[in-house]
């Protein structure tokens, strides 16, 4: 296994560089769909890099983003029941609901705990006996193995108090919805890499055989982005799309199966509401019957009312890759990290705020 510096060494990047300038013919549309991938190539500079031609679109990528509003608004409901502690990782708590948001929450006396691990919270859970408390499961395939650790430990330690409400997402049922929406064209797309070492490569084939569209799954350093730019730049010009792997030191077409065993134990595909593309089939972790006591939508009424995006936000059209960050009315005005209205500014994944914190360069 190589070492990780050697992903960010510079002459390397450099003659990746030029070799993609002579790789690109014409026009290149491609997403990257990992709210990293965007984090890293806006703070490597690497947008400014790459020939005019070539068009890097930020995808839905980011799992604090895509939380549907309402969903928002149903975990600060939950967090208000009497009693009860929300555990949840620190992002959620500054993304803004309809009226709240956990953070104000918390202000107004909610217990609203801010851990690191999911297991944090199930010692919560065994510290606290006489209270209810929940997890707000939100990732994608990369964390949702770890909530699923913590139910599986749950009921192995017969911990009664504990439960989870799952929003937990699947990424490749997301990234058929956006093919089939027909809004943008692209002829590319970075795979997640973090969601590639639990799923592997395979679930991503339909892509090529579907769409005609190349997929290379990517890490995370210079070097990797540009390997696989320069890979689905090679399928563009031999008109051979195809899934790859240019992050060989983490991934595999098979995926890591005991985290993906373990999903299966816990969990069950069910539609899932993303922000900004509605409800998509088979895309959301739902618990199975036979942990239900560990299914917090089950054990609580969560009725917070109808949800409302925020005025003028663009967040959705960022999500689908209509629209940068910087096409939104709101950016760097009234929206900052410090006073976000969207949730895109709140996480470090968000478009907005790698947007924000990196600059957009010469705008491209």
């Amino acid at each position: 296994m190589q070492p990780v510096n050697d992903f960010r060494d510079s002459e390397l990047a450099l003659a990746l560089v030029e070799k993609i300038k002579r790789r690109a013919q014409g026009p290149a549309r491609l997403m990257e769909f990992c709210g990293s991938h965007t984090a890293a190539i806006l703070k490597f500079g690497l947008r400014q890099l790459l020939p005019p031609g070539v068009e890097m679109l930020s995808g839905p990528g980011c799992p604090v983003c895509v939380t549907d509003q309402a969903d928002i608004d149903r975990a600060i409901e939950l967090a208000r029941v009497p009693g009860l502690v929300l555990c949840t990782f620190g992002d959620m708590l500054k993304v803004p609901g309809t009226y709240s948001s956990l953070q104000q929450a918390r202000a107004e006396g909610c217990d609203v705990r801010m851990v690191y691990s999911t297991l944090d919270a199930v010692e919560i859970a065994v510290a606290n006996p006489e209270k209810p408390v929940v997890f707000l499961g939100v990732g994608f395939e990369t964390t949702a193995p770890t909530i699923a650790a913590s139910i599986a430990q749950a009921s192995s330690r017969k911990i009664k108090n504990y439960s989870v409400f799952s929003l937990a997402k699947l990424c490749p049922p997301v990234m058929k919805a956006l093919l089939d929406g027909g809004e943008i064209k692209i002829e590319g797309i970075i795979c997640p890499g973090h969601v590639s070492a639990i799923i592997g490569s395979k679930p991503y084939e339909f892509i090529p055989r579907d769409y005609n569209i190349g997929c290379v799954v990517a890490g995370f350093e210079p070097v990797d982005i540009l390997m696989a730019v320069d890979r689905l730049l090679a399928q563009i010009e031999s008109r051979a799309p195809a899934v790859e792997i240019a992050y060989g030191r983490t991934v595999s077409p098979e995926g890591n199966l005991i985290a993906q065993q373990l999903l299966y134990e816990i969990f069950e595909p069910q539609p899932a509401r993303w922000r900004g593309v509605g409800e998509v089939g088979g895309s959301g972790y739902k618990i199975r019957e036979k942990y239900r006591e560990f299914d917090a939508e089950r054990l609580f009424v969560i009725n917070p009312g109808p949800a409302k995006e925020p005025a003028g936000c663009r967040c959705g059209d960022v999500l689908r890759g209509l629209i940068r960050p910087t096409g939104c009315p709101l950016f760097g005005r009234a929206c900052t990290p410090e006073r976000p209205v969207g949730p895109c500014m709140v996480s470090g994944e968000g478009a907005c705020a790698s947007y924000y914190l990196f600059g957009e360069g010469d705008g491209r």
